[in-house]
Protein backbone atom coordinates (compact mmCIF):
# COMPACT_ATOMS: atom_id res chain seq x y z
CA UNK A 1 0.00 0.00 0.00
CA UNK A 2 2.89 2.25 0.66
CA UNK A 3 3.98 2.14 -3.02
CA UNK A 4 0.53 2.69 -4.43
CA UNK A 5 0.96 6.42 -5.34
CA UNK A 6 4.11 5.55 -7.29
CA UNK A 7 2.29 2.79 -9.14
CA UNK A 8 -0.47 5.26 -10.09
CA UNK A 9 2.15 7.69 -11.29
CA UNK A 10 3.93 5.03 -13.34
CA UNK A 11 0.65 3.88 -14.84
CA UNK A 12 -0.29 7.45 -15.77
CA UNK A 13 3.17 8.02 -17.19
CA UNK A 14 3.00 4.87 -19.30
CA UNK A 15 -0.42 5.85 -20.55
CA UNK A 16 0.81 9.32 -21.46
CA UNK A 17 3.90 7.93 -23.21
CA UNK A 18 2.01 5.34 -25.24
CA UNK A 19 2.18 5.82 -28.98
CA UNK A 20 -1.15 6.87 -30.46
CA UNK A 21 -2.07 7.64 -34.04
CA UNK A 22 -2.28 11.33 -34.94
CA UNK A 23 -5.75 12.84 -34.86
CA UNK A 24 -7.53 13.00 -38.21
CA UNK A 25 -6.73 16.23 -40.04
CA UNK A 26 -3.72 17.15 -37.86
CA UNK A 27 -1.37 17.41 -40.83
CA UNK A 28 -3.86 19.61 -42.69
CA UNK A 29 -4.27 21.88 -39.64
CA UNK A 30 -0.51 22.16 -39.16
CA UNK A 31 0.03 22.97 -42.84
CA UNK A 32 -2.80 25.53 -42.86
CA UNK A 33 -1.41 27.19 -39.75
CA UNK A 34 2.08 27.24 -41.27
CA UNK A 35 0.72 28.77 -44.50
CA UNK A 36 -1.26 31.36 -42.53
CA UNK A 37 1.80 32.35 -40.47
CA UNK A 38 3.88 32.54 -43.64
CA UNK A 39 1.25 34.79 -45.24
CA UNK A 40 1.17 37.02 -42.17
CA UNK A 41 4.98 37.33 -42.12
CA UNK A 42 5.05 38.08 -45.83
CA UNK A 43 2.31 40.70 -45.41
CA UNK A 44 4.24 42.31 -42.54
CA UNK A 45 7.36 42.45 -44.72
CA UNK A 46 5.41 44.01 -47.59
CA UNK A 47 3.89 46.58 -45.23
CA UNK A 48 7.36 47.37 -43.84
CA UNK A 49 8.76 47.89 -47.36
CA UNK A 50 5.75 50.02 -48.33
CA UNK A 51 6.27 52.21 -45.29
CA UNK A 52 9.97 52.53 -46.09
CA UNK A 53 9.20 53.45 -49.71
CA UNK A 54 6.57 55.98 -48.60
CA UNK A 55 9.06 57.51 -46.17
CA UNK A 56 11.69 57.81 -48.90
CA UNK A 57 9.17 59.43 -51.25
CA UNK A 58 8.03 61.82 -48.51
CA UNK A 59 11.61 62.84 -47.67
CA UNK A 60 12.35 63.31 -51.39
CA UNK A 61 9.27 65.48 -51.89
CA UNK A 62 10.09 67.61 -48.84
CA UNK A 63 13.74 67.95 -49.91
CA UNK A 64 12.67 68.92 -53.42
CA UNK A 65 10.21 71.48 -52.08
CA UNK A 66 12.89 73.00 -49.82
CA UNK A 67 15.40 73.09 -52.68
CA UNK A 68 12.81 74.75 -54.97
CA UNK A 69 11.95 77.27 -52.24
CA UNK A 70 15.64 78.12 -51.71
CA UNK A 71 16.19 78.46 -55.45
CA UNK A 72 13.11 80.70 -55.74
CA UNK A 73 14.33 82.87 -52.85
CA UNK A 74 17.77 83.13 -54.47
CA UNK A 75 16.16 84.10 -57.80
CA UNK A 76 14.06 86.78 -56.07
CA UNK A 77 17.18 88.06 -54.30
CA UNK A 78 19.08 88.28 -57.59
CA UNK A 79 16.13 90.07 -59.17
CA UNK A 80 16.00 92.58 -56.29
CA UNK A 81 19.76 93.08 -56.57
CA UNK A 82 19.43 93.83 -60.29
CA UNK A 83 16.64 96.31 -59.56
CA UNK A 84 18.83 98.07 -56.97
CA UNK A 85 21.73 98.26 -59.45
CA UNK A 86 19.38 99.62 -62.13
CA UNK A 87 18.06 102.22 -59.68
CA UNK A 88 21.65 103.19 -58.75
CA UNK A 89 22.60 103.55 -62.45
CA UNK A 90 19.54 105.73 -63.07
CA UNK A 91 20.33 107.82 -59.99
CA UNK A 92 23.97 108.10 -60.98
CA UNK A 93 23.02 109.22 -64.51
CA UNK A 94 20.53 111.75 -63.11
CA UNK A 95 23.16 113.15 -60.73
CA UNK A 96 25.66 113.33 -63.56
CA UNK A 97 23.18 115.26 -65.71
CA UNK A 98 22.45 117.61 -62.78
CA UNK A 99 26.16 118.21 -62.30
CA UNK A 100 26.53 118.95 -66.01
CA UNK A 101 23.58 121.36 -65.87
CA UNK A 102 25.00 123.03 -62.75
CA UNK A 103 28.36 123.28 -64.44
CA UNK A 104 26.71 124.80 -67.52
CA UNK A 105 24.83 127.34 -65.34
CA UNK A 106 28.02 128.11 -63.49
CA UNK A 107 29.85 128.83 -66.77
CA UNK A 108 26.91 130.80 -68.18
CA UNK A 109 26.56 132.88 -65.06
CA UNK A 110 30.21 133.80 -64.88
Amino acid sequence: MEFEPMDDFERDLRAAMQRRPAPVGLKRKVMERRAKEHTIRRHERVVWWERLAASIVLVSVISGALAWHNMEERRKGEEAKQQVFTALRITSRALQQMNEQLTQHGKDGE
